[in-house]
């Protein structure tokens, strides 16, 4: 299976927002990626605006253009010694007013993934754990984060 969201998604749990769930749309990508507009929120987000031009509201996936493979060991030591990474990104762009009046600007999250070359068929199952644990850690603190991101309280 590949990264496909599906719409529309349940939010995270998060401080000041009740059930949130956001409607997408299949949106024209940039570069070697997919992305969606959110079209509508749903749930209690009083002041939430959906995408627009003005106050982009996307989520994109992008891979490497070209996948890098692992490189041949050393004859001498039988030691790789640079192991190429394929850098995967997720990318959520929100559209917010700095202050009141003010112009909008893009608050940007990205989750990087550097995937060092050879580990995706020697070791997989690592590779999924990490992802799992990574996704799993955030699902869990995503009210815990957005607290810490609003307030500066780690």
């Amino acid at each position: 299976m590949t990264f496909a969201v599906t719409s529309p998604i349940t939010g995270a749990a998060q401080t000041g927002l009740t059930s949130p769930t956001f409607t997408l749309t299949a949106d024209t990508a940039p570069g070697n990626s997919k992305q969606w507009a959110v079209t509508t929120v749903g749930g209690t987000q009083t002041g939430v605006l959906p995408h627009s031009l003005g106050l982009p509201f996307t989520i994109s996936c992008f891979k490497p253009l070209a996948i890098k493979q692992l490189g041949r060991a050393n004859v001498v030591t039988g030691v790789i010694n640079t192991v190429p990474r394929n850098v995967f990104k997720v990318i959520t762009r929100k559209g917010v007013l700095p202050l009141a009046g003010q112009p909008a600007t893009n608050l940007q999250i990205t989750t990087v993934i550097e995937l060092p070359a050879g580990s995706d068929t020697a070791d997989p199952v690592s590779v999924r754990s990490a992802l799992s644990a990574h996704l799993g850690a955030l699902a869990q603190q995503a009210a815990g984060l957005g607290d810490t991101v609003v307030s500066g309280i780690l």
